[in-house]
């Protein structure tokens, strides 16, 4: 918890969290909107870019230079982002990434 000066501070910093929770949480219902957007749910679901890359090499897809789909691509794609993937999205998957860093 936040450091709070009083009580309606804390309520507000509640709610507040509460908000993005709710957000957060709608962007996950939603259904990807494009081939980059389904590998950044992929990899929030895993949180792993090689199963990610597996998915994806699965699919019979190739990255950019025309070789086989690798992690460093997935890792590219959730740094760099591209125009077909939502602002909220890849906030999510950069979450995700920040958690598997502290883990270590």
């Amino acid at each position: 918890m936040n450091p709070y000066t009083d009580i309606a501070d804390l309520i507000a910093t509640l709610e507040s969290e509460i908000k993005t929770l709710t957000e957060t949480i709608e962007t996950l219902k939603q259904e990807p909107q494009g081939f980059n957007e389904q590998i950044i749910f992929k990899y929030i679901d895993t949180a792993s870019t090689g199963k990610t890359k597996d998915y994806v090499r699965s699919l019979g897809v190739k990255s950019e230079r025309g070789s086989l789909f690798s992690s460093g691509d997935v890792s590219k794609l959730i740094k760099s982002g591209a125009d077909d993937i939502s602002p909220e999205l890849l906030a999510i998957a950069r979450d995700v990434v920040s958690m598997k860093k502290k883990k270590r």
